[in-house]
């Protein structure tokens, strides 16, 4: 398996799935993260596939001192402030030079909630397994290094009644919606075969460019769900600061134009935004934060 790996992601859906067969998962306010265990070190790697450890190194030093060799883990890097999972936090984390986040580290340690596992050291690639293999798996190596926070293993149970329970329950607390997978599923990075119900009324959007300079950007053009490119409305200035960090990793600006032929820069992929759902029918959506680096 060849760093980085692409990861499987769910499709956002209005109502808990039911029936024979589904497991659900807690779904934490973080940042996407992989886990790469490696016979000397630890890598952490972003949705994206950006290399993402200068910036969890305190995740990474626990992993390797925790984990064994040989080992991918799939899951979600959370910081928790105030008796909750603070996003916020993660974000402006994620969001830092090394530097910096070495100095928020030692006041808001994070943690890292495992919820898949994709190379093991005794098995090989496990990606073409059942989901209750895997899960099993995940859970026998976790209590065999006896493996505690900062990792830790995702709540999940096969009955929905406790699923809605934790969905509504616990939202104070930064459990942001749930995750719903077949028993039967292998890990698949083409297509989507975990479906999600979330509390906030947004949907997930690539960054495909935008508008105006890289350094004082004014718009972003998204692609949404149903492929359509669109501009955003005007960016908030702290919004447009977070991603214009990112945009010199793009390479050389190019022009582009959406179906209706409003112009923007192209950017390379691998940025996320959530738009409010309700916005998504018209030309112009509204974005709500950045979601994955």
């Amino acid at each position: 398996m060849d760093f980085p790996v692409d990861v499987a992601l769910a499709e956002l859906v209005p109502t808990l799935p039911v029936g024979t067969g589904w497991r659900y998962e807690m779904k934490f306010d973080g940042h996407r993260t992989v886990v790469w265990r490696d016979e000397d070190t630890v890598r952490l790697q972003a949705r994206s596939g950006r290399d993402v450890t200068p910036v969890w190194m305190d995740l990474s030093l626990a992993a390797l001192d925790m984990l064994p060799p040989g080992l991918v883990l799939d899951g979600e890097a959370v910081i928790y402030a105030h008796g909750r999972i603070d996003f916020a936090a993660a974000q402006s984390r994620a969001l830092s030079t090394p530097t910096r986040a070495r100095r928020l580290a030692e006041d808001l340690p994070a943690h890292f909630v495992a919820w898949d596992i994709l190379l093991h050291p005794d098995h090989g690639d496990v990606r073409g397994r059942r989901y209750d293999d895997r899960r099993a798996l995940l859970v026998d190596l976790l209590e065999e290094y006896d493996v505690k926070p900062p990792i830790q293993l995702v709540p999940m149970t096969d009955d929905p009644a406790v699923a809605m329970t934790w969905y509504q329950q616990l939202p104070e607390q930064g459990i942001e919606g749930i995750v719903a997978k077949q028993a039967t599923s292998v890990y698949r990075t083409t297509g989507r075969t975990w479906e999600k119900i979330r509390h906030a009324e947004t949907v997930e959007a690539d960054i495909v460019g935008y508008t105006g300079p890289a350094a004082r950007l004014r718009a972003l053009a998204v692609r949404l769900p149903d492929g359509r490119i669109a501009l955003t409305q005007s960016l908030k200035a702290p919004l447009a600061a977070q991603v214009a960090v990112h945009l010199a990793a793009s390479g050389p600006p190019r022009s582009a134009h959406t179906r209706a032929e409003e112009p923007y820069t192209t950017a390379a992929p691998g940025l996320v935004v959530e738009v409010l759902a309700g916005t998504t029918r018209h030309v112009v959506v509204t974005v709500t934060r950045l979601r994955s680096t």
